[in-house]
């Protein structure tokens, strides 16, 4: 499997829920997360960010991502996913009961390589746009 496939699996699978035991197959074990944000700011593993993403979809059960770009750089063994999440709360488990306020989310994923697993993650979102969308804040 080809970098550029094993970012989009991995895409795919993290952005429908499957969470770390699905993802795993396409990272190093110790692969690492960041993000500039308050909602994800102590996170800082990708296996800890993949189950984050499986348990947003309980009080945003309709989650779900519109694909608008992905490219591989392969000079830089780094693949980039440009996506719009789309989701409601009409689910229990979030910050507070469910709003049925509606997002559209912009975000990024930038994907590095060790070899042929993901070894590093850099989310690049807006997450006070979307928390105050959903009603969160």
């Amino acid at each position: 499997m080809s970098q550029f496939e094993t970012a989009q699996s991995f895409f795919q699978a993290c952005e429908t829920g499957q969470g770390w035991d699905t993802c795993a197959q396409w990272c190093t074990d110790a692969a690492s997360f960041a993000c500039q944000s308050d909602a994800l700011a102590e996170t800082t593993t990708l296996a800890a960010y993949c189950d984050w993403m499986k348990g947003l979809l309980t009080p945003v059960p309709d989650g779900r991502y519109v694909l608008t770009g992905f490219a591989m750089d392969e000079a830089r063994n780094t693949a980039i996913a440009t996506a719009e999440f789309h989701g409601t709360q009409t689910g229990e488990g979030g910050p507070v009961p469910p709003t049925g306020k509606s997002v559209v989310s912009d975000y990024a994923y930038v994907m590095q390589f060790d070899g042929d697993k993901i070894s590093h993650m850099t989310k690049i979102w807006n997450d006070a746009q979307a928390i105050r969308a959903l009603g969160w804040s």
